[in-house]
C-alpha cells in the first residue's frame, strides 16, 4: 500500500505545476429577502459543470477557474426554500451575483428565478433525477446508505442483518444500481452478495444524487436501475473564502449507537485541502421480540484531500482509509449457529483534473485516476478465517465537456476503463482478472418547449482466470470476451407551464461478473454454497419509462410507469438441493433467464397552508421469469412464468409536515403489503403499517449554525418483516428507536 502512496504523490505535484497559474474568480452574495441580512453557510452548486462551495459567516462565496458560460445556479440553506436560476459567468468579470433567500414556511418549497430563464426552455428544469440534502437528509438519516434512502418513492432495502443493507430501486439492485462516491466506483464487492456492506457511510455526506437514462452511461453501461451518487467533495474543485466545515454527533437508541463526523475545508492562497473523520459504534440491534443476535457495528474513515487551483482548472488528490466490523446474524438453517464476524478494510487514492479549454467545440476536460486496495473477511465464531476476499481495482477515466451544436446545447463524450485483480480464499474459486474498456457519448439540448437526451456506451469485458482448469461442478474455466453497445434516449415536454409528460429508454449491456463466472464454494455468511458458470452469456435489458409531472409552487406530483426486460437477467437462484460438501447449505446455482420488471410509480407534495405540508407515495413492481418447458416437467410447476424471488411489495407511505420559523416537525405513516407472489422456496411476507417523526431545530448564533434533529422510527414498536430481508423468518426488523443528531456549521 505505501508502494502506492509513493507513486501517487509525485504524480498529484507534478501535474499542479501544470496548473500554477494566476487566478481568476467569479465572486457572489447570498441575503435574506425579508430583511437583507447576509445568509451564511448556504451550499451553492453549478450543476453542469459540477462545482461547490459554501458561503461563508458573512454569506459570500466565490467560484475559481469557471469556464465563461451559462450554467444552472442551485442554492440550499436550512431554513430557506431552495434558488434555482440562469447565471451566465463571464470571463474575468468583475460582476457580484446576488442571490435573495426567501424565508422557508414549507419545507421542500423550491423557487425559481424564472426572470434569469428563458420560459421556452422550462422543461430542462424537470430533468430526470433527484436530489436528497439538507433537511431531508438529516430526517433520514440511517446506520447505513440503504436506511437512509429506504423513505424515498420506489426504493426499498436488501439486507441480512441491519449492517450489510444495500439499496434496491425499483426491484432493481447488486450490479444494476451503480453505487458512487464523488462520481467514482466503491472497489467493493457490495452487489455480489447480501452479507456484503456498502463501503460509504452516509454520515459525512453534503448530499446524495439518484440518476436514471442517458446521463447513467458514462458510468456504467449496466445502469438499467440507475446511479446514486453519494457527494462528499473529498477533492475540493474551488478556493472558500474562509476556513470552514461541519461536526456531527449521532446516537440511536435501537442498538445504542453513537457516532461522531468532523469535515473541514482549510483554504491557503490558491491551494485547498480537506479532511474528513467519523467513527461509529454500536452493538446488537433490539426488535419487539428481542435483541437481533451478531448485529454489532464498528467503522470509521479518514479522508485528506488537497487541489491546486489555477486559472486554467484544477489538479486534486485524495488518499482514505475506511474499516468496518460487523456481524452477521446466525444461520436459520445452522450453518453457523453463532453467526459470522466481517472485517472489511478499504484504501482509496484518488486523482482529478480538470482543465478549461479555448476550442470551438470543447470548453472542458478532465481526467480521474482512483486505486482501491479492498479486503473483506468472514470469521466463524472459534475464530477461523471462513472466507477471505480481495478486491483490487485501478480506474481511469477522461471526458470532454462540449459546447452547443447543431441539435445539442451540451453534452461530454470520454473514456473509462478499469482493471480488477479479485482473489477468493476458503473455496474454489479461481483467482481472476477482469478488464473492462469503454467509450461514451452523452448529448442534450432543447426544442421549445422539448428537452431531449441520449447516450450510448460501447464497451469491452474481458474475464481471465489465473488458471484455466476443468471443474467437476462448474465446468471449463477459461477466458472469456463480452463487446457491445448500450443506448439511452429521454425526452420530456411540457404541456402546460406546470404539467409536463416525458419518457426514457434504456438498453444496458452487462458482462457477468467473475463471481457468476467462477464461483465455487462455500459462503457461509450468506447462507449459500454457490456455483458459478463459464458458459453465462452477457445480461441484456431494455427499459421503458413513462411519466407525468406537475410542479407548481402549492403542489408536486409525478406517476411513472416503467417496465424493464431482460434477455438473460443473471442471478443465483436457489436450487433447493443441499450442497454434498457443506450439508448445511443450498447450492445456489447462478442463471441467466428472460425476466421482466414491470411497475408503477407515484409521489406527491401539497401545501395546504403556508405551513403545513402533505403528501405521500406509492410504488409497486411485479417481477417474472419465464419457465422452460423442461423445468415445468421436472418441478411440477403449471405455469410458464413465475414470480421472481426478492422482489418488493406494494409500499405506499404518508407525510405530514409543519414548519415555523426556526422549528420543523414531521410525522410519516409507511405501509407495505402482503408478499404473496413469491419465487422458489420463499415464504408469505405479512403486511405492516409503521409510524416515524422528527422534530427539527436550528439556532444561529455568531459564527455557528447549529442544527437539531429528535427522529423517532418505528414509535409504536410494531414487529414487521423486510421481504428482501435473508433472515426475515427469525428476525423482524428492529423495533423503537429514538435518534439523536446534532450537527453545527462553521
Amino acid at each position: 500500500m505505501h508502494r502506492h502512496i509513493l507513486l501517487f504523490v509525485p504524480l498529484l505535484f507534478s501535474l499542479s505545476l501544470f496548473f500554477s497559474q494566476a487566478l481568476a474568480q467569479t465572486r457572489g452574495e447570498v441575503k435574506d429577502l425579508s430583511t437583507g441580512e447576509p445568509v451564511p453557510f448556504a451550499y451553492i452548486h453549478l450543476e453542469e459543470i459540477n462545482r461547490t462551495t459554501t458561503a461563508d459567516q458573512d454569506g459570500l462565496f466565490t467560484f475559481r477557474s469557471i469556464p465563461a458560460g451559462t450554467y444552472t445556479l442551485t442554492v440550499h440553506r436550512i431554513g430557506y426554500r431552495n434558488y434555482r436560476s440562469e447565471h451566465e459567468f463571464k470571463r474575468n468579470s468583475e460582476e457580484l451575483i446576488k442571490i435573495e433567500l426567501r424565508p422557508q414556511s414549507v419545507s421542500g418549497e423550491e423557487i425559481t428565478v424564472t426572470g434569469l430563464i428563458d420560459e421556452t426552455t422550462g422543461a430542462r428544469l424537470q430533468h430526470a433525477s433527484s436530489k436528497i440534502l439538507g433537511e431531508e437528509l438529516r430526517r433520514n438519516l440511517g446506520t447505513t446508505l440503504s436506511e437512509t434512502l429506504k423513505n424515498q418513492p420506489g426504493f426499498s432495502e436488501r439486507s441480512l442483518g441491519p449492517a450489510p443493507g444495500r439499496p434496491v430501486m425499483r426491484g432493481l439492485g447488486d450490479e444494476r444500481l451503480l453505487i458512487l462516491r464523488d462520481g467514482e466506483r466503491t472497489g467493493d464487492v457490495s452487489s455480489q452478495s447480501a452479507d456484503h456492506a456498502v463501503s460509504i457511510d452516509p454520515m459525512g455526506a453534503e448530499e446524495i444524487e439518484i440518476a436514471r437514462g442517458p446521463a447513467a452511461l458514462a458510468y456504467g453501461a449496466n445502469a438499467i436501475g440507475g446511479v446514486i451518487n453519494v457527494v462528499k467533495n473529498q477533492i475540493p474543485n474551488t478556493v472558500p473564502n474562509r476556513f470552514s466545515g461541519t461536526l456531527s454527533l449521532n446516537g440511536k437508541s435501537v442498538n445504542s449507537e453513537g457516532s461522531a463526523s468532523l469535515n473541514t475545508t482549510i483554504p491557503m492562497k490558491n491551494w485547498v485541502s480537506t479532511v474528513e473523520l467519523n467513527g461509529k459504534t454500536g452493538s446488537d440491534f433490539s426488535t419487539p421480540n428481542g435483541s437481533i443476535d451478531n448485529t454489532s457495528i464498528l467503522n470509521g474513515t479518514v479522508t485528506g484531500g488537497v487541489s491546486r487551483i489555477g486559472e486554467s482548472g484544477y489538479i486534486g488528490g485524495s488518499l482514505s482509509y475506511y474499516y468496518s466490523d460487523y456481524g452477521i446474524p446466525p444461520d436459520p438453517n445452522g450453518g453457523h449457529p453463532n453467526g459470522v464476524d466481517i472485517e472489511m478494510r478499504k484504501f482509496q487514492a484518488d486523482l482529478r483534473g480538470e482543465r478549461l479549454l479555448n476550442h470551438s467545440f470543447f470548453n472542458l476536460a478532465e481526467i480521474r485516476f482512483t486505486f482501491v486496495d479492498y479486503n473483506h473477511v468472514e470469521l466463524e465464531s472459534n475464530g477461523i478465517i471462513g472466507t477471505d476476499f480481495d478486491n483490487r481495482t485501478a480506474t481511469f477515466s477522461g471526458r470532454l465537456h462540449t459546447r452547443g451544436w447543431s441539435l445539442f446545447d451540451e453534452g461530454s463524450m470520454g473514456i473509462w476503463g478499469e482493471l480488477q485483480d479479485y482473489s477468493v480464499f476458503g473455496s474454489r474459486s479461481p483467482d481472476s482478472n477482469q478488464y473492462t474498456a469503454a467509450a461514451f457519448f452523452i448529448q442534450e439540448g432543447d426544442s421549445g418547449p422539448l428537452h431531449y437526451e441520449i447516450g450510448a456506451r460501447a464497451e469491452y469485458s474481458r474475464a481471465e482466470p489465473k488458471e484455466e482448469r476443468l471443474s467437476a461442478r462448474i465446468g471449463q474455466i477459461k477466458k472469456r470476451e463480452f463487446l457491445a453497445l448500450a443506448s439511452s434516449g429521454s425526452a420530456i415536454y411540457r404541456l402546460k407551464r406546470s404539467f409536463f409528460i416525458g419518457t426514457t429508454i434504456m438498453h444496458s449491456f452487462r458482462a457477468p461478473s467473475l463471481e457468476e463466472l467462477y464461483s465455487e464454494g462455500p459462503h457461509l455468511a450468506s447462507f449459500s454454497f454457490e456455483i458459478g458458470n463459464p458458459e453465462l452469456d452477457a445480461e441484456r435489458g431494455v427499459g421503458l419509462e413513462l411519466f407525468l409531472r406537475h410542479r407548481s409552487r402549492r403542489i408536486t406530483a409525478e406517476l411513472a410507469f416503467y417496465r424493464n426486460q431482460f434477455q438473460n437477467y443473471l442471478y443465483a437462484r436457489d436450487t433447493g438441493e443441499r450442497s454434498v460438501s457443506d450439508p448445511s447449505l443450498n447450492n445456489f446455482q447462478f442463471v441467466g433467464e428472460r425476466a421482466r420488471f414491470n411497475g408503477v410509480e407515484f409521489s406527491s407534495e401539497f401545501s395546504l397552508t403556508n405551513r403545513l405540508t402533505a403528501g405521500g407515495s406509492l410504488s409497486y413492481t411485479v417481477a417474472e421469469r419465464d419457465v422452460s418447458e423442461e423445468e415445468q416437467q421436472i418441478t411440477g410447476f403449471p405455469d410458464d412464468t413465475r414470480p421472481l424471488p426478492m422482489t418488493p411489495p406494494l409500499q405506499a407511505s404518508l407525510f405530514g409536515r409543519y414548519s415555523f420559523n426556526k422549528f420543523t416537525g414531521s410525522l410519516r405513516y409507511t405501509l407495505s403489503d402482503a408478499q404473496t407472489r413469491l419465487g422458489e422456496f420463499e415464504n408469505k411476507t405479512p403486511g405492516h403499517q409503521v409510524l416515524h417523526a422528527t422534530i427539527q431545530y436550528r439556532i444561529q448564533a455568531d459564527d455557528f449554525l447549529h442544527t437539531l434533529s429528535v427522529s423517532g422510527n418505528n414509535l409504536l414498536n410494531t414487529t414487521y418483516r423486510n421481504h428482501l430481508s435473508r433472515i426475515k423468518e427469525i428476525f423482524p426488523e428492529p423495533g423503537r428507536s429514538i435518534n439523536l443528531l446534532y450537527r453545527v456549521y462553521f
